[in-house]
């Protein structure tokens, strides 16, 4: 039975949450991936982010629908939830932006698993973590690859 462990990439690109977003899209451009974890000062994975992440913080941000989202919002949700939304918006660095509790797996999280968590939760990569320490991603290409072995 295929695991994580038979087919993440250990080398892993991250960032820290105070990288400038417009170096963010440098890196993800410039190593062709879609997204990278974000690391604190320790090491320690405290998010990710997407390429996705950094389209939506280039949404624009009109006054007047904010506004409204905010009239509607306020009373159903938490001050830090919409504080989040509008910081993701117009956010300058990858801890504005990134999600801070992005889906993980394990080692031996195995391969059929990984494939329908990909595909239930849209995901194209999945950060593998071994004692809340990241040790590798999964990624889609890295599914295929390992199947080609397989052969």
């Amino acid at each position: 039975m295929l695991t994580a462990k038979d087919m993440m990439a250990k080398e892993v690109i991250t960032v820290k949450p105070d990288l400038p977003v417009e170096k963010l899209a440098a890196i993800l451009w410039g190593h062709r991936i879609n997204g990278v974890p974000v690391v604190d000062e320790s090491g320690t994975m405290i998010g990710v982010v997407t390429e996705g992440d950094l389209v939506d913080q280039k949404k624009k941000f009109h006054i007047p629908t904010a506004i409204a989202i905010l009239d509607s919002v306020i009373f159903l949700d938490s001050a830090k939830s919409v504080e989040k939304e509008i910081n993701k918006m117009t956010g300058a660095t990858v801890g504005d932006i990134c999600s801070k509790k992005p889906i993980t797996i394990a080692l031996d999280t195995p391969l059929d698993e990984i494939a329908t968590i990909m595909s239930e939760h849209k995901v194209h990569t999945l950060p593998v973590l071994k004692n809340g320490s990241l040790v590798g991603v999964v990624g889609k290409a890295d599914i295929i690859r390992t199947l080609a072995k397989e052969k």
